[in-house]
C-alpha cells in the first residue's frame, strides 16, 4: 500500500472521530441533574436552577424548545452556552443553527 492510500485511510478514520472530538467530554441530562450539578454550570445561579427544578417537578422537559418556553430567562443564547458545556434535554444537545453574518 502506498503513502497516498495510508494517508487517505488515516483521514477517513479521523473524519469518523470528528464528532466525538467536538462534543463536550461529558453530558448532563437536565431531566436527571441534581441541584448541585446544575449550579455547577457557568451561567446558572441558585435562582435560575430553582426555576428549572420547579418546572421539571411539574413534568420533564420534552426538548430544548419546551425548556426555553417554560423557564424564564432561558433564551437561545443561554441555551447555546449551556449545551456547549454538556447540558442535554432528552439526551440531545441543542441543535446549533448557523449564525447569519451580515455583509
Amino acid at each position: 500500500m502506498g503513502v497516498f492510500h495510508t494517508r487517505h485511510r488515516m483521514h477517513k478514520i479521523a473524519f469518523l472521530f470528528l464528532p466525538w472530538l467536538l462534543a463536550p467530554a461529558w453530558a448532563l441530562e437536565i431531566n436527571h441533574a441534581t441541584e448541585a450539578e446544575l449550579d455547577g454550570l457557568r451561567g446558572l445561579g441558585p435562582a435560575f436552577t430553582r426555576r428549572i427544578l420547579s418546572e421539571r417537578d411539574i413534568r420533564p422537559f420534552a426538548d430544548w424548545p419546551d425548556l426555553m418556553r417554560r423557564v424564564s430567562g432561558m433564551g437561545g443564547f443561554t441555551a447555546q452556552k449551556l449545551s456547549a458545556q454538556g447540558l442535554t434535554v432528552q439526551n440531545q444537545p441543542l441543535e446549533q443553527k448557523p449564525i447569519a453574518v451580515k455583509p
